[in-house]
C-alpha cells in the first residue's frame, strides 16, 4: 500500500498545481471520513485495533492502508470543488458499502472507490458537474467557501470536462474544438494530458516494483485503444475522438494501473487478468460515446467486477494451475 500511495503522488501533485486548494479539501474529507467509519465499524463488531507492526507507518488507524488508497482514488476523482457532503457521501460508501458489508478488508467484490464515486455520480449527478474554471481554480479562499458550503450556490465559474464537449459536440470539427478552447491540450484536455501522463509514470514504478501485474493494465489499454480507433471517423464534428484522445483523458490511466488492478476485487488468474481488463476498456469506450456519463471507467469496472466469478471460470478451463 506504500508503494501504491508513493506511485499516486505524481498524479496528486498536478492535480494540486492545475486545481488549486480544492483537491487537497477534497483529500482530507475522504481520508477523515474513512478512517472514522472504519474504526466505527470495528468497534461496533468488537474487532481489536490493526496491530502497529502490520498498520501502514505503523500507526493502528490506518490499518493496512487499503483504506487510506480507496480516500486518495475517490479524492482525485472528485470535483475539485465540489461540496463537503459530496466526499463526506463517496468515501461512506466506499468504506461502508464497499468493504464493511462484505466482512471488511480483503472480501470486498466490488472495488470500493468505484462503488463510493459510482453511487455520488448517480445520486448527485449536478454536484459532480460542478469543475471549476482555470481562472477560479486557485483562488483558494474561494475555494474552501464552497467546499464547506459557505458560499451561495453558483454556475458561472464551472465549466464541462473535455470528454462531455466532444460528445455533445455537433457542429464544430475536432481541430476547430482544439483550436478554439483553452481546456484542450495536444491529444485531449491540458488538464487531462498531465494527469494522465503523472499516473502512466506512477503506474510504471509500480510495474517496475512489480507490485502490479502487467496483464490488466495492458489488455484495458489496448482495448480502449483498438475500439476507439476503429469507432474513429477523422475530425469531424460527429467524431468520438482519437485513440490517442480516449488515452489520456479522464481517468484512463489512474483506472488502468490503480483501479483495475486492486487485487482483491480483480482477478485472479493471468487469462482473467487479460479478460478483465479487456472487458474495462471496451465498456469504458461503450459509455463514453454511447452512454449516459462522459467518463465511464466506474461503471465499467464495477460491471466487470460483477462479472468476474464467470470469467475466473472461463479462464481455469484447460489452463495450466498457475496461471
Amino acid at each position: 500500500m506504500s508503494a501504491v500511495l508513493l506511485a499516486c503522488l505524481p498524479g496528486l501533485l498536478v492535480l494540486l498545481a492545475m486545481q488549486g486548494l480544492g483537491v487537497a479539501l477534497q483529500l482530507g474529507l475522504c481520508v477523515a471520513t474513512h478512517l472514522f467509519c472504519e474504526a466505527a465499524v470495528r468497534r461496533l463488531a468488537g474487532q481489536p485495533r490493526c496491530p502497529a507492526e502490520r498498520a501502514l507507518l505503523g500507526w493502528p488507524p490506518l490499518a493496512e492502508g487499503s483504506g487510506l488508497v480507496s480516500a486518495l482514488l475517490l479524492a482525485v476523482a472528485l470535483p475539485a470543488q465540489g461540496p463537503w457532503w459530496l466526499a463526506v457521501s463517496a468515501s461512506a460508501m466506499a468504506s461502508l458499502g464497499g468493504k464493511a458489508l462484505f466482512g471488511g478488508f480483503g472480501r470486498n467484490p466490488l472495488n470500493p472507490a468505484m462503488l463510493g464515486y459510482a453511487f455520488v455520480l448517480a445520486s448527485f449527478p449536478a454536484a459532480m458537474n460542478q469543475w471549476p474554471a482555470p481562472a477560479a481554480a486557485h483562488d483558494a479562499w474561494p475555494a474552501v467557501q464552497r467546499v464547506l458550503g459557505l458560499a451561495p450556490d453558483i454556475d458561472g465559474w464551472s465549466q464541462a470536462t473535455v470528454l462531455d464537449r466532444v460528445r455533445h459536440n455537433d457542429r464544430l470539427t475536432l481541430d476547430e474544438l482544439f483550436a478554439g478552447d483553452p481546456a484542450f491540450g495536444h491529444v485531449a484536455g491540458r488538464l487531462g494530458e498531465a494527469v494522465n501522463l503523472a499516473f502512466l509514470l506512477g503506474g510504471l514504478y509500480l510495474l517496475w516494483r512489480r507490485v502490479i501485474p502487467w496483464q490488466t493494465p495492458a489488455a484495458l489499454l489496448g482495448s480502449l485503444f483498438l475500439a476507439s480507433l476503429l469507432g474513429w471517423n477523422g475530425a469531424g464534428s460527429d467524431s468520438h475522438g482519437s485513440p490517442l484522445f480516449h488515452l489520456f483523458a479522464g481517468a484512463t490511466m489512474l483506472g488502468a494501473f490503480f483501479i483495475v488492478t486492486e487485487p482483491v476485487s480483480g482477478p485472479r488468474s493471468v487469462r482473467a487478468r487479460w479478460l478483465f481488463g479487456a472487458g474495462v476498456g471496451l465498456l469504458t469506450y461503450l459509455i463514453r460515446v454511447a452512454g449516459h456519463h462522459p467518463d465511464g471507467l466506474a461503471f465499467a469496472v464495477l460491471l466487470m467486477n460483477l462479472a468476474l466469478p464467470g470469467l475466473e471460470r472461463l479462464a481455469s478451463r484447460g489452463a495450466p494451475a498457475d496461471a
